[in-house]
C-alpha cells in the first residue's frame, strides 16, 4: 500500500490542505494520505504555533470521515526537534507493508537541501513535489522516483488565514472548513 505523508504544522489546516490529499487519492498517486501533524518545524519559528493537540484536534475536524485520508499524530511521540528522517525512519520499522511517499510543495523542494540528511530521506523515499505560486520546477531536476504533479494550484496560506482571524473583523472563515472556523471561533484562537 501506497501511503502520502503530508506533514506540516497545519496552524491551522485549510482548505487547500484538503483538496490537495483528496486530489492525490482520486487521482491514484497513493492509495491513501495521512496528514502528519508536526510539533515543531526545525526550520520554522514557533511564535504563534497554536499548541501540539489544538492543531491536531482543528486536521481532524477539518477531515471528518473523508475516505483515505487520516490525521496521524506519529511525530508527537518521537523526540524534539522532529527531523523527518527520523520520522520515516520510525514509520518504517513501524510499519514495514507500507510504501512512504512524502508530499511537499514546491517550495519546500527549493529548500529541501537544507533538510537533515535530505539525501538519506531520497535514498529510502519518493517525493511527489505539487506547484506552489511563485515557486518553478524543472521535472527533468528532479531525482528518479520523485516527481512533478500538477495539482490544482489554491493559493491558500495558513499565515494569511491567521493573520485575517487576527485583524480583519470582516473575515468569515473562507478558506477553512466550517468545523475548523467554529473550533477558532469557539476556542478563540489566533485571536479570534
Amino acid at each position: 500500500m501506497t501511503t502520502a505523508l503530508f506533514g506540516g504544522s497545519f496552524n491551522p489546516i485549510h482548505t487547500g490542505h484538503i483538496a490537495l490529499g483528496q486530489w492525490l487519492v482520486q487521482h491514484h498517486y497513493v492509495d491513501e494520505l495521512w496528514f502528519l501533524v508536526s510539533p515543531q518545524n526545525p526550520l520554522k519559528p514557533a511564535s504563534g504555533l497554536l499548541d501540539d493537540q489544538a492543531r491536531l484536534r482543528l486536521a481532524r475536524l477539518a477531515i471528518g470521515r473523508k475516505r483515505r485520508l487520516r490525521v496521524s499524530d506519529f511525530e508527537f511521540h518521537l523526540p524534539r526537534p522532529s527531523y523527518m528522517v527520523h520520522t520515516l525512519e520510525q514509520l518504517r520499522a513501524t510499519y514495514p507493508e507500507r510504501d512512504f511517499v512524502l508530499i511537499i510543495g514546491a517550495d519546500n523542494w527549493q529548500r529541501f537541501p537544507q533538510w537533515y540528511h535530505s539525501e538519506e530521506i531520497l535514498r529510502h523515499h519518493r517525493l511527489i513535489i505539487y506547484p506552489r505560486p511563485g515557486y518553478p520546477i524543472d521535472p527533468a531536476s528532479l531525482p528518479a522516483g520523485s516527481k512533478l504533479v500538477e495539482t490544482p494550484l489554491l493559493d491558500i496560506s495558513s499565515t494569511q488565514i491567521r493573520e485575517s482571524i487576527a485583524y480583519d473583523p470582516a473575515y468569515d472563515g473562507q478558506g477553512l472548513t466550517p468545523a475548523v472556523w467554529r473550533e477558532i471561533q469557539k476556542q478563540h484562537y489566533y485571536g479570534a
